[in-house]
């Protein structure tokens, strides 16, 4: 006689596997177990940028393409009664001939990857929050979906097992949980940086360490000198007498006056157009002062 492992199980209706995961969810929920199960409404499985680049990933790859059919079945009919995501793991119950549980175990995102990913990205995301939304550029959404550089994992980064009989590499149970991560991404896109245990703040972070540093000092070429302004205007530039004794001390135990709001400073001119400005005032002057020195001889 034919083997369990390899019989033929009865046919199950779409309606019926429906039910069955239906009761199983009571089940659990009567003995108090806290669960998550994956519901799908309509034919998609995930709608938003996260949930559907997640299923993209899967199915570029060759090494699923065989049993994730199924799976689109089983998890569309709200056979994965329960999900929860750790990091770098998942675990999962799906409604079969029985309950199953499925483990499936994402290799982290490697420092050096995950680096490279913050510095692509750096100056471009000033908020987690609009990130997480997709709205942001498609470069930054592609470099952060990029195949085998990006936050999604490859075959080789995946691990899983199963508790049903079925001897095939993936199962259907198994494909099943994976979309049914892509449509937990649809509900909290966060798990993705979860999963592949990463804090995605270190995107903001990188992006504000970019930015230009305020208060910077103007470089010493644009700074004229109180002689420049001499020669520039033909004016003495009077130095500043010192205080008395009885004034200096008044000044030191009066109270600081309240500072007036700085007007805005005007666009300074380009560098090169002040100089010469600069020079055809001093030729000005030069000639004012031979003209006096001729008129007294």
């Amino acid at each position: 006689m034919m083997s369990y492992y390899f019989a033929w199980q009865p046919y199950v209706s779409v309606a019926d596997e429906r039910r069955q995961a239906e009761r199983e969810v009571a089940k659990l929920k009567k003995r108090g177990q806290a669960i998550a199960p994956v519901r799908i409404e309509g034919r998609k499985i995930a709608k938003s940028f996260w949930g559907q680049s997640w299923c993209t990933n899967l199915e570029r790859y060759s090494d699923f393409e065989n049993r994730l059919p199924r799976g689109r079945t089983y998890v569309r009919n709200g056979s994965v009664v329960d999900l929860q995501i750790a990091p770098g793991a998942v675990t999962a119950l799906v409604s079969g001939s029985e309950v199953y549980t499925i483990h499936v175990k994402v290799t982290g995102v490697t420092k050096p990857r995950w680096s490279a990913v913050c510095r692509d990205c750096a100056g471009a995301i000033d908020s987690l929050v609009e990130l997480l939304q997709g709205r942001f550029s498609r470069s930054v959404m592609e470099r952060i979906c990029h195949e085998k550089t990006g936050l999604f994992p490859s075959p080789a980064e995946i691990v899983f097992t199963c508790s049903c009989p079925d001897m095939a590499s993936m199962c259907k149970h198994v494909a099943a949980v994976l979309y049914g991560i892509g449509a937990r991404l649809d509900e909290n896109p966060d798990l993705l940086f979860t999963l592949c245990n990463v804090n995605g703040q270190d995107l903001v972070a990188r992006a504000g360490r970019d930015l230009p540093r305020a208060g910077k000092r103007p470089a010493a070429g644009k700074v004229l000198e109180t002689g420049d302004l001499s020669e520039i205007f033909g004016i003495e530039m009077a130095q500043a007498a010192p205080l008395p004794l009885v004034a200096r001390k008044a000044a030191s135990s009066a109270k600081p006056a309240k500072r007036a709001k700085p007007a805005r400073p005007r666009a300074a001119a380009p560098l090169a157009k002040s100089a010469a400005i600069a020079e055809r005032m001093r030729a000005y002057w030069r000639a004012r002062r031979k003209r006096a020195v001729g008129t007294e001889e």
